[in-house]
């Protein structure tokens, strides 16, 4: 979603993943007028090796970036602690988890987020420079956290909603060191949006469903619906048109990516569900 947006309004965008046949599919499907998508080689965002060597490719291509979006990430274990009986509660989260899966989960939704941004570091400095008669084009770091890690409902994945609480707190302590370097650290906060978290699959063009009654029946989403592309695309950049068409803009239009006076915000696009569950 975000790469369309992103692409939709002039940008070459590269996308990395583990998974090849997934990355080359959506380069090859998803890919608007107006920018470009571009499947790079694939990447284990939790190994610095891999990191490395996607900076490399990156650095034969571009001189600098603009944007980096960090949107790795796992669900981990599931219990739902339903038992009001301390033992049958016990006996069901020290069952149902293990502390591998825990440490799986916050590799892949926190620690990844740190080290992939600290990669590209240098090449998100370089795009510091003067643009003609407009201000320094200054970088940004768009990281995709969760409504789980603002809320106190563990939704039955304590896992998964502690990583992205971690990843919350990351974006803002990046937020306040990297700035020295000129680089803007900020987070999107998702709520049910169709992926393969969600819906559990996706089809051939790496598209995902999520029907209107699964979101009404966890009774605590307002708008009654999961998210729409391109209100995740809006999130991104500022100029939609109805219907899923992003009109072309120039920089100075875009929101997240491009608003210099936006920095260490966690912005969360959920329907209204943090108005209902409590946060912190």
């Amino acid at each position: 979603m975000a790469a369309q947006a992103l692409s939709a309004n002039g940008a070459r965008v590269y996308i990395t993943s583990r998974r090849s046949e997934a990355i080359e599919n959506a380069a090859n499907t998803h890919d608007p007028s107006g920018g470009e998508i571009i499947a790079l080689k694939t990447t284990d965002v939790t190994s610095k090796d891999s990191l490395q060597e996607l900076v490399q490719e990156v650095e034969k291509r571009e001189k600098h970036i603009d944007l980096l979006v960090c949107n790795a990430g796992v669900p981990g274990p599931k219990a739902p602690p339903e038992q009001r009986d301390a033992k049958d509660l016990k006996e069901n989260l020290w069952n149902n988890e293990s502390v591998e899966e825990w440490q799986d989960t916050y590799k892949t939704d926190v620690t990844s987020v740190y080290f992939t941004t600290v990669a590209f570091l240098p090449l998100l400095q370089a795009a510091i420079k003067p643009k003609g008669p407009m201000e320094s084009l200054e970088p940004s770091v768009i990281v995709i956290s969760s409504m789980s890690g603002i809320m106190r409902e563990s939704q039955g994945h304590f896992a998964y909603n502690t990583a992205k609480g971690g990843t919350v707190h990351l974006t803002k302590l990046m937020s306040a060191e990297f700035q020295k370097t000129g680089i803007r650290v900020n987070s999107i906060a998702p709520g049910y949006f169709p992926s393969e978290m969600t819906a559990k699959s996706s089809d051939e063009n790496q598209k995902s469903e999520l029907p209107d009654e699964k979101v009404q029946e966890k009774g605590h989403v307002p708008k009654q619906r999961g998210g729409k592309e391109e209100e995740m695309g809006m999130g991104i950049v500022s100029s939609i048109e109805e219907g899923f068409l992003w009109i072309p803009t120039n920089v100075s239009q875009l929101f997240l990516a491009k608003n210099h006076y936006v920095n260490g915000e966690i912005i969360a696009i959920d329907g209204g569900v943090l108005n209902v569950v409590s946060g912190r």
